[in-house]
């Protein structure tokens, strides 16, 4: 459902993976796993998703 989340998030602000993951400093392949759900954050990153995102918790953990 995080992977979910973020796709959607991404999405809705017109961003690309590539922006997302430069954004929160981490490794566009990395991400690209995350937004995947096949790689489970730690809650650093997740905080570092929220703010390149620009959102609250809720919609990004939202379902979970």
């Amino acid at each position: 459902m995080f992977g979910k989340n973020l796709r959607r998030l991404r999405l809705a602000k017109g961003l690309t993976q590539a922006k997302v993951a430069e954004l929160a400093d981490i490794n566009r392949r990395y991400y690209q796993e995350v937004e995947a759900s096949r790689k489970n954050p730690t809650i650093g990153v997740a905080s570092r998703l929220r703010k390149a995102l620009k959102c609250e918790w809720t919609e990004l953990l939202k379902g979970l």
